[in-house]
């Protein structure tokens, strides 16, 4: 009982103490709570972002083929299509028209596809929900935007996506296959890659090196590629902002420290009192 009461003295001790001094702890806390609330927010964020990531990129290809050029993307021949799809473990190859087009006006690039997902006609466009509201020339429905001879092309937007995905259409422009080679002026019988799906996933190594056997002017991404990609650059992300809360941190943990050190006037008035009383220097 009397151990009991030892301790209910000592927390009433130190919850009157607390008060006494309320604005300098309240202080503290709300300081130690905003950096692990930043601290945390960041890794949250990021870790929550790259899940979404894993799981929206689990519908890419395992396998995509570009052709080389001067060491760079360049269009390939619609050939090639037969040739991949020559090797044994390759299931399917399709060919893929995507390009980046830069609007002047909102200063910002937008991803443009041709989809043969949506029944789109020429002259039509499905846009992301992020190009409607960026885009600074939307009339009467429509997008105003330049083919690749400088001339101006009218796309009448027939549907928005939807918000829920806008991680990965927010930029998108969806048209139809000759609107997209008129706007890039991509020729017939090229596409910007090929993209194979492969029967056994494990064989995606050995299928990507038959491939540049056979066309040694390409190059495979495969999809682990992609992944690693994505997973490096929220890395870095997340790495930088917090080298950047690293200032703040140490701020306040050097200040934590010199708190708990270092005794006020007040402090050692309150210990010499306690010790008169009977206090254990063990118990303050």
């Amino acid at each position: 009982m009397k151990r009991f009461e030892r301790h209910r003295y000592l927390i009433d001790f130190t919850l009157s103490s607390l008060w006494r001094k309320k604005g300098k702890n309240i202080s503290l806390v709300m300081v130690y709570s905003a950096i692990i609330f930043l601290i945390a927010s960041v890794l949250f964020f990021t870790e929550s972002i790259r899940k979404e990531a894993e799981s929206v990129l689990q519908g890419t290809p395992e396998l995509i083929v570009q052709k080389l050029m001067t060491g760079r993307h360049d269009l390939i021949p619609l050939q090639y299509i037969e040739k991949v799809a020559s090797i044994r473990g390759v299931r399917n190859v399709k060919a893929r028209l995507w390009g980046y087009y830069f609007h002047p006006a909102s200063g910002a690039n937008y991803t443009v596809m041709a989809s043969e997902d949506f029944q789109i006609g020429s002259g039509e466009t499905i846009i992301g929900s992020g190009v409607a509201r960026t885009w600074e020339t939307i009339q009467e429905n429509s997008l105003y935007v330049r083919d690749s001879s400088g001339k101006p092309l009218v796309l009448k937007i027939k549907e928005v996506l939807d918000d829920e995905t806008e991680l990965v259409s927010s930029d998108l422009i969806l048209v139809a296959e000759g609107t997209f080679r008129q706007m890039f002026g991509v020729p017939q019988g090229f596409a910007t890659d090929l993209a194979a799906s492969i029967r056994n996933p494990r064989e995606a190594v050995t299928i990507a090196e038959k491939i540049v056997s056979l066309l040694p002017d390409t190059r495979s991404v495969l999809k682990q590629d992609i992944l690693k990609t994505y997973q490096s650059l929220f890395d870095w992300r997340s790495g930088y902002v917090l080298v950047l809360l690293t200032g703040s941190l140490l701020a306040f943990l050097i200040f934590a420290w010199d708190k708990a050190t270092g005794l006020s006037a007040e402090e050692k008035s309150e210990i010499g009192i306690l010790k008169a009383l009977g206090w254990d220097t063990f118990d303050i």
